[in-house]
């Protein structure tokens, strides 16, 4: 009983010691994800946009064109993060001013979701039902019409649960930035957990990221039932 206490109260004057490096870590993991989900949906949405225009089964179907695109975003989905973070550094110095840091970390998981984002969101449209579309197109609506006013909203649900993936697989990303270089949990599991084998310090970095994916998980749920 007495060696429960004590362990209790160790994990609590362990907390109290690294409980302010911990919070800020996680806050700056927040603020990567946040960032990087926004960065990623607006060049995903854009590249999905051209996508589905020239699609085969798209709005202006363009094989040559579409293969283009597929095989760009193939090829952007390719590289592991770790390597592609390292190989874009002269890019993310010329638009970070850095490649250590927060914003550097939020350029290079940019890069990397965009195209996640983009095949994922393609794929929501693809689902939509052509009768609708061809509605639409029959009482006159543009490209662009459709996109905004048919495809857009009858997607938004999966686009949602997308969303969530998007974020959550930035989360592993952010926390991998962290060992080269980015900041977040990942850099504070490897300074204090790994370099200085405090594992218990690890522990608790990990089991915030798990409470960050549960809760992602949660609220994409949450608001994809309500637009159902």
């Amino acid at each position: 009983m007495n060696g429960g206490t004590d362990r209790f109260s160790w994990m609590l004057e362990r907390l109290g010691e690294f409980g302010p490096d911990l919070w800020r870590a996680t806050l700056e993991t927040a603020y990567m994800v946040f960032a990087s989900t926004v960065f990623a949906l607006s060049g995903g949405f854009v590249l999905s946009v051209a996508m589905i225009l020239v699609h085969p089964r798209g709005l202006r179907p363009k094989r040559v064109v579409y293969n283009a695109l597929d095989w760009l975003v193939n090829l952007g989905r390719s590289f592991p993060f770790t390597i592609l973070m390292i190989s874009i550094q002269p890019f993310t110095r010329l638009v970070a001013g850095t490649t250590l840091g927060n914003d550097a970390a939020i350029v290079s998981l940019s890069i990397a979701a965009a195209p996640l984002a983009a095949r994922l969101i393609e794929g929501c449209f693809l689902e939509v039902d052509r009768g609708v579309v061809e509605a639409a197109r029959s009482f006159g609506a543009g490209d662009m019409q459709i996109i905004w006013r048919v495809l857009l909203p009858e997607a938004l649900p999966a686009v949602v649960l997308n969303i969530a993936v998007i974020a959550i697989t930035l989360l592993g990303y952010a926390a991998m930035a962290g060992t080269v270089g980015g900041g977040g949990l990942g850099d504070f599991a490897m300074k204090y957990g790994y370099y200085r084998f405090q594992t218990d310090l690890m522990l608790y970095a990990v089991v915030i990221l798990i409470i960050m994916v549960q809760l992602t998980q949660t609220i994409g749920g949450f608001i994809y039932r309500r637009l159902r």
